[in-house]
């Protein structure tokens, strides 16, 4: 199993010099990541939003940054709003990325969880289905094919046009990101796409029933299932003890999710909830690097996943404390799960 990281750089969306703040951030940011890859880390996702309290509104612009200063590390984002952005661009953008990288770039395509970008860039909300679903039909298409015929209702025709660059990547890796929706899930499968799943609430086993629908729903369409992949995208930290994960964790953490809640009128959140959280079967993987392991294994004998991915640095998080995590989560945390993970699969070929 893949472990890595995502994050959406979050920075002060009130803060007087947002110029001077983002430049920081984005340079924490490139650190980040070379640590990932330094410690042996699989994946970093980058989300895209466009918000005062997220400086990444351009992955693949940040992720190329990136690219030229790692060596072994896969760069997605985490992920492409693509109903609200030109699949043309992505395409070439993130070719561009794989070509910088030397192979190493990905897309991890969803209709986002905020809708700033919509009037943004002219789209209407009316229309939040259908242009995910023409937008991913075209990227697929500019995917398998050098020169492109394509006709949509909201897009563009395009009439045999080449689309360049090429990627180093033949096809270029396309994951669908959800956030708990069964149509998502099925059409992911259908598709025969891989499939990363976004777990920030409740209790985590209770999502495992989504893969067994995407599993089928790709099986009802003849896809084949070795090619199916799927990931937990989740919230989480890592400390020398689980105390101080916690303790470290949960004012940023807290304060974001509060920050949401009220536009999106859920109730506040409170230090129980979040201790409630962190338990065995809650949505937050934090504590010292045996327990986050611990709890990595566990989901994945519920999850059957291949990609497990680790939020950690949500709202005003310092720099050093993430750092921290990420050595932890490379150094502690990966080799546990490994070798758990490669024992597991030695004894289910020994018995088999």
């Amino acid at each position: 199993m893949e472990l890595g990281l995502y994050t959406f750089a979050d920075v002060n969306p009130n803060s007087p010099r947002k110029g001077v703040e983002a430049a920081e951030r984005i340079r924490h940011l490139i650190e980040e990541i070379e640590l990932a890859d330094q410690v042996g880390l699989d994946v970093f996702g980058l989300g895209e939003h466009h918000r005062p309290d997220y400086v990444a509104s351009a992955p693949a612009v940040a992720l190329a940054a990136a690219a030229a200063r790692t060596k072994n590390i896969r760069l997605t984002s985490a992920v492409t709003v693509l109903s609200s952005d030109d699949p043309v661009r992505v395409f070439q953008q993130f070719a561009t990325l794989d070509l910088i990288s030397n192979g190493r770039a990905e897309i991890m395509a969803g209709r986002g969880s905020f809708i700033e970008s919509f009037p943004l860039f002219g789209y209407n909300l009316e229309d939040y289905d259908q242009l995910f679903e023409e937008k991913l039909d075209l990227l697929l298409a500019l995917r398998d094919n050098e020169v492109i015929t394509w006709k949509g209702e909201l897009h563009p025709p395009i009439h045999g046009r080449g689309v360049y660059p090429r990627p180093l990547q033949d096809p270029l890796p396309l994951w669908i990101a959800v956030g708990g929706t069964p149509q998502s899930v099925a059409r992911a499968g259908a598709l025969g796409l891989p499939v990363a799943l976004a777990i920030i609430g409740g209790e985590y086993p209770r999502f495992a029933p989504l893969f067994d629908l995407y599993r089928e729903a790709a099986r009802r369409a003849g896809q084949d299932a070795a090619k199916l992949k799927t990931s937990i995208n989740v919230h989480g930290f890592i400390a020398d003890t689980t105390e101080a994960a916690a303790d470290q964790f949960y004012g940023p953490q807290a304060e974001v999710m509060n920050r949401i809640g009220r536009e999106r009128g859920w109730g506040p959140t409170s230090r129980a909830h979040f201790d409630m959280a962190r338990g065995p079967t809650g949505n937050l993987f934090l504590g010292d690097p045996e327990r986050v392991a611990e709890k990595i294994v566990a989901a994945h004998k519920i999850f059957r996943n291949d990609r497990f991915l680790l939020q950690m640095a949500i709202g005003q998080m310092p720099h050093e404390q993430v750092m921290r995590g990420i050595e932890l989560y490379g150094t502690k945390v990966a080799p546990i799960v490994r070798k758990a993970l490669t024992g597991a699969s030695e004894g289910a070929k020994a018995t088999a």
